[in-house]
């Protein structure tokens, strides 16, 4: 699978844009602040149905106009398949898929699986638990459509839950909080099992990948904690009750769980390096392409943005001799310099279509 064609029309600084790419390396240089990265928020839309990095569609619209479009020719399976997503101000977004509209964005998911490496990704590693909780959520939504339906029915229990703590007077319905665990219970062991399972394989994914970056210059790990590894969730529940009645929210369950990241045994936030870091979350992300071609059976896309900052030469050229290789498939990266991108995809022996971006003007 690859992206032949993106079109973008009213999209962030771009009032008019037309782009045909390889079906291999793709390169957007540019100045900072030149656009580039939109151009990596407009594949990202066409996949995932938002933008990676804000989460109000409506701020996406180029400033003084009503409405942006973007559109995207696929190639999958030798058969030609075109994306759509539009957007009117106080309207509700369009996502089509060959002419025909989505009744919901989440039949969508999977179908053209995208992996995103960025510097926002940081927050993995120094955010809370939510982060890496979405991380986890986002990887397996894209192969498993009954997972990311059991997530929001989850979501859309605790909000429940959580309500009734919340509600005043003479305390809560204890029936209803009773419907409400069973719920939870029902929905969340569900959650716990795929995601222990998508660890089985995504660690060893992960670890192969991190090994190949650094040389295997260090020891790291990443764990897996849950409240429901040790304890059955409707007793969880059970015990928390008057904690949570106190406190007024649902304080045991998965929505709690997280990934835990160590180098040579120590917490990766607070010992590791800059470039440690980075090694770790581009080898995170390079576990997620390697899972969702493991489970779907053709290449994703990988996108890869403003990658080169707080890696060293030696990263940076073992990082692109993994990525164009033939378990990879069609890339977009970008960077400030076009010369560095020729030189080092020349030193590479790969072929590189660079563009060169000024202002939203692509050349």
């Amino acid at each position: 699978m690859y992206l032949e064609k993106l079109q973008l029309l009213n999209f962030k600084n771009y009032t008019d844009a037309e782009l045909e790419f390889s079906p291999s390396v793709n390169c957007f240089a540019g100045n900072n602040g030149a656009g580039k990265t939109n151009l990596l928020d407009g594949i990202h839309y066409l996949s995932l149905c938002k933008s990676y990095f804000n989460p109000i569609d409506s701020q996406q619209i180029r400033y003084g106009q009503d409405l942006f479009v973007i559109q995207g020719t696929f190639n999958k399976n030798e058969a030609e398949e075109k994306v759509y997503c539009g957007l009117k101000r106080n309207q509700k977004k369009q996502f089509k898929r060959n002419k025909k509209e989505y009744q919901r964005l989440a039949d969508h998911i999977g179908l053209f699986p995208l992996v995103m490496i960025s510097p926002n990704d940081g927050e993995l590693v120094t955010g809370g638990s939510e982060e890496r909780r979405k991380f986890v959520d986002n990887v397996i939504s894209q192969t498993d459509n009954s997972y990311l339906d059991t997530l929001i029915q989850y979501n859309k229990t605790l909000s429940g839950r959580n309500a009734l703590l919340r509600s005043d007077g003479a305390g809560y319905d204890p029936d209803l909080l009773e419907v409400f665990d069973e719920q939870l219970v029902r929905y969340g062991e569900i959650i716990y099992r795929k995601r222990s399972e998508f660890l089985e394989l995504f660690t060893r994914l992960f670890h192969t990948h991190y090994e190949f970056i650094t040389g295997n210059a260090e020891s790291i790990a990443l764990k897996y904690e849950s409240g429901l590894s040790s304890t059955e969730f409707a007793e969880g529940l059970r015990r928390a009750r008057e904690r949570d009645y106190h406190l007024q929210r649902s304080t045991f369950g998965i929505h709690k769980d997280d990934l835990v990241f160590s180098i040579e045994e120590h917490p990766l936030k607070k010992f590791g390096s800059q470039g440690q870091q980075k090694s770790f979350l581009i080898a995170l992300k390079l576990g997620q392409y390697s899972y969702l071609f493991e489970k779907k059976g053709f290449k994703p896309l990988l996108l890869l943005d403003d990658i080169f900052d707080k890696l060293d030469g030696l990263r940076i050229k073992r990082l692109m001799e993994m990525v164009v290789k033939d378990n990879f498939g069609q890339l977009f990266l970008t960077d400030t310099d076009p010369e560095r991108l020729e030189k080092l995809f020349g030193e590479i022996g790969v072929p590189a279509k660079i563009f060169r971006i000024d202002g939203g003007t692509i050349r």
